[in-house]
């Protein structure tokens, strides 16, 4: 008999254990560390990745104040129940609160806002910032090529045909300065102009003395002409000078830098024929150069002619080059998708180089605005998403517009007011929660589970 009443009582408490809704009050929960929407009644491994399970505190009875809703399959949430039960697997199911589902609607289709204890909070690591307002500002950073000055490249010709009797400047790379004699060149049609100009310079000295104006005039004009085909042979005043001084023909003439900077191109050996058409020297001003900066399209609304940028070589660390924007290219390069944007920067020092590649950094301001936090934005693609926390335990998924990233911060353009709280950390998992908890509600009525024993 003793026997039986010891059997009879262990019964009636296995009953009270498994009687609906106290197994809510009695067993402890077990939650998966990487899946929280899983829950379990008994220790054990994750089904869906196989992490050890972590006790967590019991969850509190249904009262007034929680009424349960539905009962939903922990692996299947379509699947449903209106009391306890277990699926296929022995697992239990998921008593969904009427308290979890309130306000689940939100402007963001497919998410729903979620009220989460303070308890909850600490366990899913919940950090908020505050939306600022805060200068609004960013710094482009392209890649460019310095380029010739096309304003400072000098064409060197002669506008008479005639040989080259010495050469002084007789390589490539050779640096010049204004003034500088290039080479000598012996033409006969020069020759010929200066025996002209002497005649017309004595005739004038002569005539000059006339007592008929005429005649003196006549004299006048006849220098007048022929210094004038000599200047427009581009005969210095200083040879011209030269040659009133000495009186005599010189067979040859010097030709002289017009500019100064580097000879890139030289066509002329000693003992050459040379003509007018012929290019003998390209002579190239290299102290102010052009940056040619490859923009992307993205960027190209920020770039305004007159903006300030920088440019920087790696093998010379903590020098810069400031310059300004002097054109944007009205076309986009069709292999690079990219759009050129031309800076001048000074180069006394022959730093730079043409052709060499630099780092162009262009520093745009757009006056101050409100930002959010990076880490707080969810990007799905279509849209952007963050979870603003509205004190009281409800975090509420709204869609927001932003402006390029600028550092570690978004600009927002709407959605959000100066001094809204927004999630910062953890956002990824409650956003999990929030998608299943707005599936959830989308479906159907609650489908009948398979009964416990």
């Amino acid at each position: 008999m003793a026997g039986l009443a010891l059997l009879a009582g262990a019964a009636c408490r296995r009953e009270e254990v498994d009687a609906p809704g106290a197994a809510a009050v009695a067993r402890p929960q077990y939650r998966c560390p990487m899946h929280p929407t899983y829950v379990a009644d008994r220790p054990g491994q994750c089904p869906i990745c196989g992490m050890d399970l972590v006790p967590t505190r019991a969850s509190p009875p249904p009262t007034g104040a929680r009424r349960v809703l539905y009962y939903r399959s922990p692996m299947d949430p379509k699947v449903r129940s209106d009391q306890p039960a277990r699926d296929s697997m022995g697992m239990d199911f998921v008593p969904v609160y009427a308290d979890e589902l309130e306000g689940e609607g939100s402007s963001v289709a497919g998410r729903a806002t979620l009220a989460l204890t303070p308890e909850r909070r600490q366990f899913l690591g919940v950090q908020t910032a505050e939306v600022r307002e805060a200068p609004l500002g960013r710094t482009i950073r392209t890649v460019g090529r310095l380029a010739v000055d096309e304003r400072r490249v000098h064409h060197v010709h002669v506008k008479y045909e005639g040989y080259v009797e010495r050469l002084d400047v007789d390589y490539t790379g050779a640096r010049v300065r204004k003034g500088d004699h290039l080479l000598a060149i012996y033409s006969p049609e020069l020759v010929a102009t200066q025996q002209e100009y002497l005649l017309a310079w004595r005739a004038q000295k002569e005539l000059g003395e006339s007592g008929i104006p005429s005649v003196a005039q006549g004299g006048v004009d006849l220098l007048r002409a022929a210094r004038r085909r000599l200047e427009l042979w581009d005969i210095r005043d200083e040879d011209i000078a030269a040659l009133e001084k000495k009186g005599v023909v010189t067979r040859t003439l010097d030709l002289h830098a017009e500019t100064g900077g580097y000879v890139l191109m030289k066509n002329v050996v000693m003992g050459q024929r040379v003509t007018p058409q012929d290019t003998l020297f390209d002579i190239v001003d290299l102290s102010h150069l052009w940056v040619l900066a490859d923009v992307y399209a993205s960027d190209l609304p920020s770039i305004r002619e007159g903006m300030v940028g920088e440019v920087r070589v790696s093998y010379l660390p903590g020098r810069a080059w400031r310059g300004r924007v002097t054109w944007i290219s009205p076309v986009m390069e069709e292999k690079t998708r990219t759009v050129k944007v031309r800076l001048e920067v000074d180069n006394t020092g022959d730093d730079l180089k043409p052709d060499m590649f630099v780092d162009v950094y262009l520093k745009v301001g757009e006056g101050t605005g409100l930002v959010v936090p990076e880490s707080a934005v969810i990007d799905t693609g279509d849209r952007k998403i963050v979870f603003l926390d509205h004190g009281d335990g409800r975090l509420e998924p709204r869609a927001v517009t932003l402006g390029v990233k600028q550092g570690d911060a978004y600009p927002v353009a709407s959605g959000l007011a100066a001094g809204d709280r927004v999630v910062t950390a953890a956002n990824f998992l409650i956003d999990s929660e929030s998608s299943l908890k707005a599936a959830i509600a989308s479906l159907g009525a609650p489908v009948s589970g398979e009964r416990r024993p």
